[in-house]
C-alpha cells in the first residue's frame, strides 16, 4: 500500500489559506486534513463547516475531515464532500457508531474510524464494512505539540495486523499527532499508511512545505 502525506490544515497559515493550499499542492501531499473539534467530545474549537467547504471549492485535492465531535451524525450534511473524501468519526463519539458510518456511505463518502490512545480495537472487528480507513490517534487530541504517547507504535502495529488477519489489507491505518520524521518512520514500519502532517513535520520555520514534505516521504 502507499504512503501518503494529509496535510493538518489547523496548522497553516490560515491568514492566507488559499496561498497554504497552494503551496500544499505544489508540495504533492495526498489529503487536506481538517479538524473539527466541538469543545465538548474534546477541550478545544477549531476549524469548521464553512471553511471546509470554502476550501474544498478551492482545490483538486481529497479531502480528509476528522470531526472530535460528540454525535457526528449531526453534521454529516454540512460539509460539500464526495467520494474522494474521508469523514472521520470517533469510535468514542456515538454509541450507534455503525449507524454513523452508514449514514456517511450513504452519502458516498468514505468514512473513516478514530481510536483514542487508550480504546481498545476490539469494536473494530464488528465495524470493517463500514469503514474506509482507521485513525489511530498517537496523541490525546484536541491540541497540537502534545508528545507522542507511549504505546503508539504498539497499538498502529496491533491495528494493522488485525485488519490484515480479518481480510482487510485493503484498509489504510492512518496515525495522528506529533508525527515527526523520527516518530512517522517508526509509526511507518509499525503498518502505518497515511501521515497526518503539522508543525513537527510539514510547517516548519527552517524549510519550504515541498522540501520537508520531500524529507518526510524519503524516510516513510
Amino acid at each position: 500500500m502507499n504512503k501518503l502525506l494529509s496535510a493538518s490544515v489547523m496548522c497553516a497559515d490560515l491568514l492566507n489559506l488559499k496561498e497554504s493550499v497552494k503551496a500544499l499542492e505544489d508540495a504533492g501531499v495526498d489529503y487536506l486534513h481538517f479538524d473539527i473539534m466541538d469543545g465538548s467530545f474534546v477541550p478545544n474549537i477549531t476549524l469548521g463547516f464553512d471553511l471546509v467547504n470554502a476550501v474544498k471549492a478551492v482545490t483538486s485535492l481529497p479531502l480528509d475531515v476528522h470531526m472530535m465531535v460528540n454525535d457526528p451524525a449531526r453534521y454529516i450534511d454540512r460539509m460539500n464532500l464526495d467520494e474522494r473524501d474521508f469523514l472521520c468519526v470517533h469510535y468514542e463519539s456515538d454509541i450507534h457508531i455503525q449507524r454513523t458510518l452508514s449514514q456517511i456511505k450513504d452519502r458516498g463518502i468514505k468514512t473513516g474510524l478514530a481510536f483514542n490512545p487508550q480504546t481498545p480495537l476490539n469494536g473494530l472487528q464488528y465495524l470493517t464494512d463500514y469503514t474506509d480507513m482507521v485513525l489511530i490517534m498517537t496523541v490525546s487530541p484536541g491540541f497540537a505539540g502534545q508528545k507522542l504517547f507511549a504505546g503508539a507504535e504498539r497499538k498502529t502495529r496491533h491495528a494493522r495486523q488485525l485488519l490484515d488477519e480479518w481480510g482487510c489489507a485493503h484498509i489504510p491505518v492512518e496515525v495522528d499527532g506529533n508525527i515527526s520524521v523520527e516518530n512517522g518512520k517508526l509509526l511507518s514500519r509499525s503498518g502505518a499508511d497515511i501521515f497526518v502532517m503539522g508543525t513537527s513535520s510539514l510547517f516548519l520555520k527552517d524549510k519550504s512545505i515541498k522540501q520537508a514534505a520531500q524529507d518526510f516521504r524519503a524516510v516513510i
